[in-house]
């Protein structure tokens, strides 16, 4: 990345979405591949006295999905266990160089491998929930992901600058603006009943009564850009399809389709990959009902790149999680999976709230 959108980056990273400040402990999680990002942020760390500490990313799991035991896969790694107990923040940084290296990993290893981190994952989310810890999620652009986005490394660095906004003069006042245009619509949002979404093959309807919904507005994934909140967790009815491709562990599917009664998908169906969507559903009992619904508002995301953390916050679509819930939101539904998978809504996309039009074609209309 050029010099000048790196320091932005990292500025914006530790400035504005972690809000680092004296005494913190803040750990960085991120690959070889994107030492460039970790030093500036090392650095902007420092300048707000902070303690930061690194820890280095490799694609090893690999190994572990295809040649370990049961036991060992279901072992739990006393350095996560120490990291969420112990840090302030956590900045993950993600840039694998190669996106399908689990593309060969059995479906049933996969889900082996999520359940472990049950109970850790659990320390983490009550963190979280109680303020204790904060996050937040960056990539740093790689080879390996241009590839997958079908673009070329300094087209995806330029993707990734404006998706961040990281082309502004000032990052951080710019998501400062984004945040005030989304509370207007959360602010819309809270108190209502209902919600019913329509699209392509799709027509799906949930109880919102007494959830919250979030302005995700770049302080945990950035680059963000959504209002989300948690469904009533049985209140889930209707088919969905899923215009775009859902990704796991870098492995594609599909075509998703997933038909729910009372809140549980009870049919599930994708044109590639169904073994692994029929695996995750089957993680735990939270796997197979709604944790999370979204909207997302970034129209600086302008295409289907086969990264979640840029899609889902795409302007033009909606996107729901099976799984976790996000306990901010009001949402109750636990599991060791949150699965974001993705619906377009810019063709015939309505979005109805307590029977009142309010989103149309990708647009608020309210």
């Amino acid at each position: 990345m050029r010099t000048e959108i790196l320091e932005k980056y990292a500025k914006t990273l530790i400035e504005y979405s972690l809000f680092v400040k004296k005494g913190d402990f803040v750990v960085i999680q991120g690959y070889v591949e994107a030492m460039p990002l970790i030093e500036q942020c090392y650095g902007e760390i420092l300048k707000a006295g902070g303690h930061p500490q690194v820890v280095l990313r490799t694609q090893l799991d690999e190994m572990l999905l295809k040649q370990g035991s049961d036991d060992q896969l279901s072992f739990e790694s006393p350095v996560n266990e120490a990291i969420v107990k112990n840090a302030d923040k956590i900045l993950n940084i993600g840039g694998v160089p190669n996106t399908k290296y689990l593309s060969g990993v059995k479906a049933e290893k996969i889900s082996m491998l999520r359940k472990s981190g049950k109970r850790i994952n659990k320390i983490y989310n009550d963190r979280v929930d109680s303020k204790e810890l904060d996050w937040s999620l960056c990539m740093y652009p790689t080879q390996g992901l241009a590839q997958e986005a079908g673009m070329s490394l300094r087209e995806y660095e330029e993707f990734v600058a404006n998706a961040c906004l990281l082309n502004k003069d000032d990052p951080v006042a710019e998501w400062k603006k984004v945040h005030d245009d989304q509370e207007k619509v959360v602010n819309f949002l809270n108190g209502k009943r209902e919600i019913r979404i329509i699209s392509l093959d799709t027509d799906v309807k949930m109880s919102v009564k007494d959830r919250i919904w979030i302005n995700s507005d770049g302080h945990t994934n950035f680059p963000s850009g959504e209002v989300f909140t948690g469904p009533v967790e049985d209140s889930v009815e209707g088919h969905v399809r899923f215009s775009f491709p859902g990704i796991y562990a870098g492995q594609e599917i599909e075509d998703i389709r997933l038909v729910f009664e009372k809140g549980r998908v009870v049919k599930a169906s994708a044109a590639k990959g169904e073994d692994l969507l029929n695996a995750l559903i089957k993680t735990d009992p939270g796997a197979s009902m709604v944790g999370e619904v979204a909207i997302g508002t970034n129209y600086g995301i302008d295409r289907f790149t086969k990264n979640m953390l840029y899609d889902e916050k795409m302007g033009g679509t909606i996107h729901m999680a099976l799984g976790k819930s996000y306990g901010k939101s009001g949402g109750k539904n636990e599991s060791v999976i949150h699965w974001d998978m993705l619906c377009n809504m810019k063709d015939q996309g309505e979005i109805y709230v307590d029977g009142e039009l309010f989103y149309k074609n990708g647009k608020f209309v309210f």
